[in-house]
């Protein structure tokens, strides 16, 4: 029997950290979303076990700032692949601790390929884009109000936080590796 937490009957799924990364089902492209990157690089080594999966899948980094760069990227690699292409976006907060400002970066690339007909996603991915949606406008509060953003604010990187609650201000895609 097929662990339902792999949620491979879906096209977009969506799980957390490293064990999540490792539970979902083999998909041809991994987003790696940390929309408030920590400076001890931990998403780092968890972008880098993505890229080094043996079925050598296609790697994006993904955030706010880029998540319709993202998404179009997605898009060009499932074209590129002749057909449907499961996605699976892994969110870099530590496993087991919730961050709010990656669930709401997936959730806007969620959206974004949702615009772009690539919608058939685990209930995980839809939750994530439909709590984006009608928050849209105040993800610059909820980045500085979230634990990572009040950390930042505290260090006095205020402008890290507000950067990052940019949404699409990168018009392109991280891919990493190959």
């Amino acid at each position: 029997m097929t662990d339902s937490r792999s949620q491979s009957t879906y096209q977009v799924r969506l799980a957390w950290g490293h064990r999540g990364l490792a539970r979902l089902a083999e998909a041809g492209v991994v987003v790696i979303i940390d929309a408030i990157p920590d400076a001890d690089g931990s998403s780092d080594e968890l972008t880098a076990r993505a890229a080094a999966l043996p079925h050598g899948p296609a790697v994006f980094a993904g955030s706010l700032r880029n998540a319709t760069a993202t998404a179009k990227a997605i898009y060009a690699e499932q074209l590129a692949r002749g057909g449907r292409t499961a996605i699976n976006l892994v969110l870099a907060g530590d496993d087991g601790d919730f961050a709010v400002e990656d669930y709401l970066a997936a959730g806007a690339i969620g959206d974004a390929l949702s615009a772009l007909g690539i919608d058939h996603s685990a209930p995980d991915v839809a939750v994530a884009t439909e709590g984006f949606r009608p928050l849209k406008r105040a993800l610059k509060h909820l980045l500085s109000a979230s634990a990572a953003g009040l950390a930042l604010n505290e260090a006095g990187r205020r402008d890290e936080v507000k950067a990052a609650a940019e949404l699409d201000a990168e018009d392109e895609a991280i891919r990493v590796g190959g």
